[in-house]
């Protein structure tokens, strides 16, 4: 469940008894603040376990109908129904920031990132497009975590599985792009962790032309497979892998 909020939240008169409940039972996490996003989804490789993220807005006002533009702050936490206090969790302020290009959703990711025959990952999806209709840019990011003890360690960051931008006359003539990528676990491993394998899909779409001159082509590059290595902190991401924002 995902929900945005353009108005300010109850949760501050909740005691955290009854916010760690509301997780535990999978129902959206209160908000503190104005803007902001929230999601919670049942971790089907952990039976019992439910993972929560909330999103809010932190700071930098700018009025407008999807939202302020500005810095939002990411808390993630795994919680068990019955127990009272979070099993681990996981905050970082200024996690993300909204400008011209917007942040638009956050999700859960429950694939199985079997990263260990003990460890799996969840991952965490944001989005951020832009308004422009001749200057298109979206983004979609993974970002995988581990629980450790009572704390949740992000292990990839950013990584761009879905890409589309370019430039045209908002009619015909122009040029886009659009990169998708999916991770799959590979069988080798580097400093006992899986390494990923990503694949790639490229297509560009180019336009000549106006009216009913105008001629149009889409070709489909051959899928491009990159292994992603594990360096004792983090999956190392190569050039133009990672999302900016």
């Amino acid at each position: 469940m995902t929900l945005k909020s353009g108005w300010m939240g109850c949760a501050a008169l909740c005691s955290l008894a009854m916010t760690t409940q509301a997780f535990a039972e999978c129902e959206k996490p209160p908000f503190y603040g104005d803007f902001g996003y929230s999601v919670c989804k049942d971790w089907p490789a952990y039976p019992g376990l439910t993972i929560t993220a909330l999103s809010q807005f932190e700071s930098g006002y700018s009025a407008s109908d999807s939202g302020p533009e500005g810095k939002y702050d990411l808390d993630l936490a795994v919680v068990s129904a019955g127990v009272s206090q979070p099993l681990a969790t996981y905050r970082k302020s200024a996690a993300f920031e909204s400008d011209a290009i917007e942040y638009k959703d956050l999700q859960l990711d429950t694939a199985r990132y079997k990263l260990t025959p003990e460890l799996r990952a969840f991952g965490v999806l944001v989005t951020f497009s832009g308004s422009s209709r001749v200057n298109p840019v979206s983004e979609k990011m993974l970002s995988l975590f581990v629980k450790e003890g009572d704390k949740l360690r992000p292990v990839l960051d950013k990584l761009l599985i879905d890409e589309y931008g370019g430039e045209w006359d908002g009619s015909c003539a122009g040029e886009l792009y659009h990169h998708t990528r999916t991770v799959d676990i590979g069988k080798t491993s580097s400093h006992g962790y899986a390494d990923l394998i990503v694949k790639t899909v490229t297509t560009r779409d180019v336009g000549k032309g106006e009216g009913d001159a105008c001629e149009s082509k889409s070709t489909t590059a051959k899928p491009v497979l990159t292994t992603l290595r594990y360096d004792g902190k983090s999956y190392v991401l190569p050039q133009g892998f990672k999302g900016l924002q």
